[in-house]
């Protein structure tokens, strides 16, 4: 019994011998690594993972040689061979790994503001919408009941409510249109029979049927063209771009204002330019004027000549957009510019 508790004895003396020479090496290699991965935080995750991996194969490495009392056997020998392959493997490794944890932890912080960001643009579109529609509903509702109460009953006036009644319900035909159209193209569910379409007649049919509201606002509408493109769109949706975009300029023209609408050809590329005579938008509203029901204005009660509910100049972006093409806003002059870029049609 007593000479089979010996190699245990021995083993447990040659541990305790080996112990402070381990701990010596050992533990400030750790200390160091761990002060190393604390600087190391706010870097790239590759590098922290670099430095993971070679703390455990340094330690070992310090702590077989601080054993062997710097003796360099064969045994210690095979020991440093197998590390270094060990750490040959295991660098590129921690590497890759770093750098694909990284790209979708990024990924999926963008992909949470990106949710963020459509959920706050929900929530603010139905907030919106909810009032846009509410408040025609109760003008309606108001006259009807004043009509069927008899409390309005001279044919003037009665022509009077019925007038203003199918003037709301124009509106909310066009406010539902502008929902269905920004649900198609949000939905991706839009798709477009493209063509070559002659520019001018897209742009003379759309100012036809804005002529009659800047009549009304003693707004002038101009045209202007250095050559008139053929572009490859379609049709009816490219003229819902420009009368969504002048429908806006004449909106936010004041009374003897001018809105100017020229077409030309830069950069291989039909230009389409409107500009108003708005007095100019703030520089940090001008990333905001595409959104959803972004009108920039506090007031909640839109404008009579207003049909949509400040959705046109989102649908405008997404139909260009849809036609591969570019739209941007600039303060320019007494106004805004608003610039479309289409593809040219192949002649």
């Amino acid at each position: 019994m007593v000479e089979s508790d010996e190699p245990f004895w021995q083993m447990a003396q040659h541990a305790l011998h080996i112990l402070p020479w381990a701990l010596g090496l050992v533990l400030p290699v750790v200390l160091a690594g761990a002060l190393l991965l604390h600087l190391l935080r706010n870097r790239a995750l590759s590098t922290s993972l670099t430095v993971l991996v070679l703390v455990p194969v340094v330690a070992l490495v310090g702590g077989m040689v601080g054993i062997s009392g710097f003796m360099f056997t064969t045994t210690l020998t095979t020991t440093l061979l197998v590390s270094l392959l060990i750490t040959v493997v295991t660098v590129p490794v921690a590497i890759l790994l770093g750098r694909r944890i990284a790209a979708r932890t990024v990924w999926e912080r963008e992909a949470r503001a990106r949710e963020r960001a459509a959920e706050a643009s929900r929530r603010e579109l139905v907030a919106w919408i909810s009032h846009d529609l509410r408040t025609p509903l109760a003008g309606i509702q108001a006259m009807a009941e004043a009509l069927a109460d008899g409390v309005v009953s001279s044919p003037p006036e009665v022509s009077g409510y019925a007038g203003r009644i199918g003037c709301e319900t124009r509106r909310l035909s066009a406010m539902v249109d502008d929902l269905f159209e920004l649900s198609r193209i949000t939905a991706g569910a839009l798709r477009l029979t493209l063509s070559a379409v002659p520019l001018q007649d897209v742009v003379s049919d759309a100012l036809s049927a804005q002529v009659p509201v800047a009549a009304r606002k003693r707004v002038q509408v101009l045209a202007d063209a250095l050559e008139w493109p053929v572009v490859l769109g379609s049709d009816p949706e490219l003229a819902r771009i420009v009368c969504n975009l002048v429908s806006n300029a004449i909106r936010h023209t004041p009374p003897d204002g001018t809105v100017a609408v020229r077409v030309a050809v830069a950069d291989g590329q039909a230009l389409l330019t409107v500009e108003d005579a708005c007095g100019g938008i703030p520089e940090a509203d001008l990333p905001r004027l595409f959104d959803v029901a972004y009108r920039g204005t506090a007031a909640r009660t839109p404008d009579p000549d207003s049909a949509g509910g400040g959705l046109g100049l989102a649908i405008a972006k997404g139909l260009v957009e849809a036609h591969h093409g570019a739209i941007e806003a600039h303060n320019h002059g007494p106004g805004c510019r608003f610039e479309v870029r289409l593809p040219l049609a192949a002649v």
